[in-house]
């Protein structure tokens, strides 16, 4: 790929604004708090996002840009004001949806307005910003330079650093058919090694993908461990199971029978009624376990489920952070 001459690291850093590493206010940081978990969870997220991002939050700046390209499944000059002021401050997602998002104001025009960087030029710009850190042993910025290069070797050296969300991904690369394996069954027992330690990273993703393997080989100690420790980091997909696997609707796993845990978890679920298609799956669940309790049990249920969004992270389709 030809890219355009690049402005000088220098010249772009003089660029930042005065807020570039801005501290916010305790009512920022709620906001900012406030505003990924809604993103994380489907909703509209741009009100609370804007309050951090206008403060000079680069985070919020990044997701805020992410909610409004998505709403409008292009480009957005209000997007991409918040990607470049993101950018500005160093954040290689932000650089990286400039260099590879498409919609921006050079490819309308078909050449870049004076003072306007190309996609080619962030793309240039952000191997420049993150190939010395992943060089450096920053295993995120390893994974980045995958994105940018797509160059399979950056993604498999973050993974040996120890990144989880690279060795999941590393597993789905390989399960994909990329890399090369002399041996078929090498494949297959790489993508297991790196779903294991994925997992064992905290990544959900992965743990959901692992229980999976486990299945197939009948470990369902394994299945039972790793599907509650999914659980607990508030995973959507981890959370309506383990509900459905302890009410026994079904019961797949052999966990002992627990009505008021598995009616708490599923009906937390109703909060996730922005998108994901969750409120079918709780309509049709919670009935079915709520059938075979008491209403003094229900009760308990409740309880339990304001006790349990109390104590662990909010509930999350963990979208990728550069997903489309």
């Amino acid at each position: 790929m030809l890219l355009k001459p690049l402005f000088s690291i220098a010249i772009f850093l003089l660029a930042f604004t005065s807020n570039a590493f801005a501290q916010l206010s305790p009512e920022q940081q709620i906001a900012k708090a406030r505003g990924i978990t809604l993103y994380n969870q489907y909703k509209t997220a741009a009100p609370e996002l804007r309050i951090a991002a206008e403060a000079g939050d680069a985070e919020a700046q990044f997701y805020l840009a992410e909610e409004l390209r998505k709403e409008k499944q292009l480009m957005t000059a209000e997007a991409q004001k918040w990607y470049e002021a993101s950018a500005a401050q160093g954040d290689y997602y932000s650089m990286f949806q400039l260099a590879t998002a498409g919609g921006d104001l050079c490819a309308v025009a078909n050449k870049c307005p004076s003072g306007i960087k190309s996609a080619g030029d962030w793309l240039e710009l952000l191997i420049k910003t993150a190939e010395p850190r992943a060089m450096k042993g920053d295993a995120e910025a390893m994974a980045i330079m995958y994105n940018a290069k797509s160059d399979l070797t950056w993604l498999e050296k973050s993974a040996e650093a120890g990144y989880a969300p690279a060795q999941w991904l590393l597993a789905n690369r390989y399960s994909e058919g990329e890399g090369s394996f002399l041996l078929p069954w090498n494949r297959k027992s790489a993508e297991e090694k790196w779903l294991k330690a994925s997992s064992e990273g905290g990544y959900p993703k992965a743990m959901i993908e692992y229980i999976s393997i486990l299945y197939e080989r009948g470990d369902m100690e394994g299945v039972r461990h790793w599907l509650e420790i999914a659980a607990k980091t508030g995973y959507q997909d981890a959370v309506s199971s383990y509900g459905a696997y302890l009410s026994h609707t079904p019961d797949k796993v052999g966990y002992p029978i627990d009505l008021i845990k598995g009616y708490a978890l599923i009906s937390l679920l109703k909060e996730l009624d922005g998108g994901g298609n969750v409120q079918v799956y709780v309509e049709g669940k919670l009935p079915l376990i709520s059938e075979k309790m008491t209403p003094e049990q229900i009760a308990k249920a409740n309880n339990f489920a304001k006790e349990w969004k109390a104590t662990h992270p909010p509930l999350s389709f963990y979208p990728e952070k550069l997903g489309l």
